[in-house]
């Protein structure tokens, strides 16, 4: 079976016979030893590196991006794979249960870890190779069959997407398809065991009520206004040279990048101040202009350019000021940096998520403004803190909710070490990736218990149920607990003495 389909509008149909013949071979995956797993992994990786010049123009034909950006993108998936393949043999082994219990004395009782089985991936088009083989290569590593559908909003990493898999696992155990929302309402439409997806709230409400007419279990990577405070306490400079690359980057086209900017009113004017010198600096260094940069992004296609467009002329009508910013090329999908005040609540660009080279800032005077500005929206994938007061930066911790949160940078949280899962909370996400946490979201973390060597008549503990018996019971009830080091002393002789009537 080929591991690349390209299926177009018309053709959804074919999507379920394929999906029969790949969950056929399934259960041999889950098999499979973690050698074997690790293999796959190494073959698709040195066929991505192998595709690198390749990578490169892809991203310079979608998203205007240098070889130095996509190649932040490969160092991610790369260490990921490492990490995988330095751990995946401990990971798969099965893991026996922290302590004894008075209720399983002489039983053997682990977790084992087994394949969900059939895994779906839906990646964004923002970061099309990072986001669609992460989740892949923890879901080979858990031992499954994996169907892939890349975004169709990015073609030419699409295509080359398929290409390196076709040439890396031939035999269709990880099977790209290719095609638009028909062919992704037909993968929706086979009973996946699991599924990732990437991308906005609207599409991840469709994947959720998909997955439950079959019961499959999601990781939803969801993004939405993320909020960055500025204290009082902040270093302004540092601050406003973090975030200037952290909404920049990418064009602003990033789940994690800032969204809005929340800073003390007595810093705001001079944060927005570096905050402009800060963007100039990395973008127009030489005054020729940002659209004559090569390092700055574009916009992915016409549709979203417009969108954005819209929000900062939506803004700009009802009253905003555009301190830097606010001109257009819709020929080259250019939107220039703009950073936006004096914004009001029935503005767009504070309803919606921005995803562009656009920033809002906001004026705060205490920080209750600030806790309630964030919990009257959804809770966001990420948040972060410039703070140098420390008792500051725990106020905004403990009275927040996000996926992820980071004191004094931004967007450096994702993918940069597999030690720390990566999801969102609620609307932003649900589930966890990255390391060990996508092996997780992979498997089946069955419960096992093995009988041991009889320690009483099992008669004694079923109906009719006898004095004895009941007494046990009320004993452990109004009784006081045994102190854990006495169980374990307890089950340890009991072991012992099973080996000799074994």
């Amino acid at each position: 079976m080929s591991s690349v389909v390209d299926i177009r509008a018309g053709q959804a149909a074919h999507i379920r016979p394929l999906f029969d013949r790949l969950a056929a071979k399934a259960p041999d995956y889950n098999l499979t030893s973690a050698e074997q797993r690790i293999a796959k992994i190494k073959r698709l990786m040195a066929t991505v590196l192998k595709y690198r010049k390749e990578i490169y123009e892809t991203g310079r034909l979608e998203r205007g991006l240098t070889p130095p950006d996509m190649d932040g993108e490969l160092v991610m998936l790369k260490f990921e794979a490492e990490f995988i393949e330095r751990n995946l043999a401990s990971w798969m082994k099965p893991k026996q249960a922290d302590g004894p219990s008075l209720m399983t004395l002489g039983k053997k009782c682990y977790m084992h870890y087994e394949a969900k089985g059939m895994v779906l991936t839906l990646p964004s088009w923002n970061a099309p190779y990072v986001i669609g083989l992460l989740p892949t290569l923890g879901a080979i590593a858990a031992g499954n069959a994996v169907m892939l559908k890349p975004s169709e909003l990015a073609p030419h990493s699409s295509a080359l997407l398929a290409k390196i898999v076709q040439e890396a696992l031939p035999d269709g155990d990880v099977t790209v398809v290719e095609g638009g929302i028909e062919v992704a309402q037909a993968l929706l439409a086979c009973p996946f065991h699991h599924i990732f997806y990437i991308g906005n709230n609207t599409v991840g409400r469709i994947v959720m009520k998909a997955a439950a007419d079959h019961f499959a279990s999601v990781t939803l990577e969801m993004g939405g206004k993320n909020p960055s405070i500025i204290d009082k306490s902040a270093d302004i400079e540092d601050a406003a040279l973090k975030t200037s690359w952290g909404r920049m980057c990418n064009a602003g086209q990033a789940c994690i990048a800032p969204d809005y900017i929340l800073a003390h009113e007595s810093i705001i004017q001079k944060f927005t101040d570096s905050l402009v010198k800060e963007i100039t600096a990395m973008y127009n260094p030489d005054g020729k202009g940002f659209d004559k940069n090569p390092e700055f992004p574009r916009i992915i296609n016409a549709r979203h350019f417009e969108r954005i467009k819209g929000l900062v002329e939506d803004a700009r009508a009802k009253g905003a000021k555009i301190v830097m910013g606010g001109e257009y090329n819709a020929e080259l999908r250019y939107i220039a940096p703009t950073v936006v005040t004096n914004v009001t609540e029935d503005m767009k660009i504070m309803q919606e998520e921005i995803f562009g080279p656009v920033i809002v800032v906001k004026p705060w005077k205490n920080r209750d403004e600030v806790i309630k500005e964030i919990r009257g929206r959804d809770k966001p994938l990420a948040l972060y803190v410039f703070a140098k007061d420390q008792e500051a930066w725990e106020f905004f911790r403990n009275n927040t909710t996000s996926g992820s949160t980071v004191l004094n940078h931004n967007v450096v949280q994702s993918g940069t070490n597999p030690y720390i899962s990566f999801g969102g909370v609620n609307s932003s996400g649900i589930g966890r990736m990255v390391g060990h946490a996508t092996f997780l979201e992979c498997s089946n973390q069955r419960a096992v218990m093995e009988e041991g060597p009889a320690l009483m008549d099992p008669r004694d503990f079923f109906p009719p149920l006898t004095d004895k018996y009941k007494k046990q019971l009320t004993q452990m009830i109004e009784g006081k607990p045994l102190a854990p080091a006495m169980v374990k002393l307890i089950s340890g002789v009991v072991n012992f003495m099973g080996k000799f009537k074994r």
